[in-house]
């Protein structure tokens, strides 16, 4: 028996694969965009608009606005994904802007789906351009912060050992948290790493915390030093107020985390599967536009699922 005899003479035809989007970006006006949501008066004044405004003076829009056509035609389309980048583009005085028109109806995965940049990636971006030659003048402007900022960015790993930035890179632990980190030993920065990511706890009070508790021999030479220098009695002070404020903010937490998060989880999944219907938004748009934003808002707060767990600040283990 040869081989060919044992294969089927014809292939199995496959199903081609369906488009979500077009496949050249196209640019239209802004009169012609229509928001599905309407921003707060606030909006303008948060750092992240700002940010968005100098990056597009200083190098145009990288990412472009996210549209599908509105229902009836009429050159109109609905604006999915950048409702704070159109409002950057009008006080700019821009007209047009580049779309990626989707041929879905989908009002709220762009945003939904969304991955944040960590701050360890902030870090490698802001190392990779500058070993590239742009100056720490242009990429402040580019982002709207000052050169003191981006170079203690630049900095933000010196002194952390490299099995903490396996663990934390793709966390959303704050910048501050590494400077807290730096003031402890390699063995000790792996320790609180891990129990950071074990509690689900990145914050700036939870390092601190931990910091007071770490023991003397597990200090680097630089918290060392600042002691000698006589800095570290006030710190410690602090640090142990911030330490019986996290226990007491622990136990209240706790009784009530359980149900709370099961209720939070129904109440969002029933919402997300509700605005997963084009025909709901479209309605909440044209009838109830302040409604459709709260709805959008608890859809956008973020994954509430039983994968989540209780808060668990033993902080006798640190």
């Amino acid at each position: 028996m040869t081989l060919s005899s044992t294969t089927s003479s014809t292939a199995t035809p496959r199903s081609p694969i369906k488009a979500t989007y077009a496949p050249q970006c196209v640019v239209l006006d802004l009169a012609s965009i229509l928001p599905l949501k309407i921003l707060r008066s606030s909006a303008r004044n948060r750092g992240k608009y700002r940010q968005i405004v100098a990056s597009i003076r200083e190098v145009g829009i990288v990412e472009p606005l996210v549209v599908t056509p509105a229902e009836g035609g009429g050159g109109k389309y609905l604006l999915l994904d950048g409702h704070l980048r159109v409002e950057a583009l009008k006080d700019l005085g821009e007209v047009s802007a580049k779309c990626l028109v989707a041929l879905d109806d989908d009002t709220y995965t762009y945003n939904k789906r969304i991955n944040r940049l960590s701050s360890i990636q902030d870090h490698k971006m802001i190392v990779r351009d500058m070993e590239r030659g742009v100056s720490a003048e242009r990429l402040a402007s580019t982002l709207n912060l000052t050169p003191k900022t981006i170079l203690h960015r630049f900095r933000l790993l010196n002194g952390i050992c490299d099995e903490v930035i396996e663990l934390l890179a793709d966390t959303p632990a704050p910048a501050k948290v590494f400077d807290i980190l730096r003031q402890m030993k390699p063995l000790r920065q792996i320790e609180a790493a891990e129990l950071m990511i074990g509690n689900r706890n990145f914050s700036v009070m939870f390092a601190n915390a931990m910091l007071a508790a770490t023991p003397q021999k597990q200090m680097s030479d630089v918290a060392l030093e600042k002691e000698k220098k006589g800095k570290s009695s006030l710190s410690i002070a602090k640090m142990e107020r911030e330490l019986a404020a996290l226990q007491m903010q622990s136990n209240a937490v706790r009784d009530s985390y359980g149900p709370d998060v099961l209720q939070l989880s129904i109440i969002q999944r029933y919402v997300a599967t509700l605005l997963g219907n084009p025909y709901i938004v479209r309605w909440l748009a044209q009838h109830h536009m302040e409604y459709l934003k709260e709805l959008q808002e608890i859809v956008e707060l973020g994954e509430l699922g039983p994968e989540s767990e209780p808060i668990n600040c033993d902080l006798g283990r640190v």
